[in-house]
């Protein structure tokens, strides 16, 4: 396994949308174990493929807090089949925009699909941070960070601070 470097704002390939995986082979494993491998090291909750410069339709998430036993979920060809309309606000971050941080509202719960590394079927149901994080990774599968649901003005100063490297 091998930590990859994290692209920042406002790299292109962060505004790529991805392409989905036909064959689930053993380089698209060692990919996921290495996302998952960067994401711990950052430390992070969830990092998408484009993070990393690999424009495939894959992320891996683990929202278990420190102190509990990691549960990483890896998912490739994600989509969300379901969302609930009741709204929640939550303050997010992301690795590709270090340092800052915006409050976003997205839906309080989802139901997702994917295969997981074995290619195998998955359904997932989820709320709270769990939905969270799933809906801001698949955005990155679409070419769409966190902070373009800001205002034009605030997306910008944002990205002048990364860009300079102060937080």
């Amino acid at each position: 396994m091998a930590i990859l470097p994290i692209l920042v704002v406002p790299n292109p390939i962060l505004k790529k949308k991805c392409t989905e995986i036909k064959d689930i082979n053993d380089e698209i494993r060692k990919n996921l174990d290495d996302m998952l491998e960067t994401m711990y090291d950052a430390p992070g909750i969830g990092l998408a493929g484009p993070q990393v410069g690999i424009t495939k339709r894959m992320v891996v998430i683990d929202v278990s807090k420190d102190d509990e036993a990691k549960h990483p979920l890896k998912m490739i060809n994600p989509k969300i089949v379901n969302e609930s309309e009741d709204g929640v606000e939550y303050e997010e971050g992301c690795l590709s925009v270090p340092g800052q941080y915006a409050t976003v509202e997205r839906s309080a719960e989802v139901d997702v699909e994917y295969l997981d590394e074995n290619g195998k079927e998955q359904k997932l149901h989820a709320d709270g941070l769990l939905a969270i994080c799933i809906q801001h990774e698949l955005d990155h599968l679409d070419g769409v960070v966190f902070i373009d649901y800001l205002s034009r003005l605030k997306r910008n100063m944002i990205i002048k601070k990364v860009q300079k490297g102060t937080k």
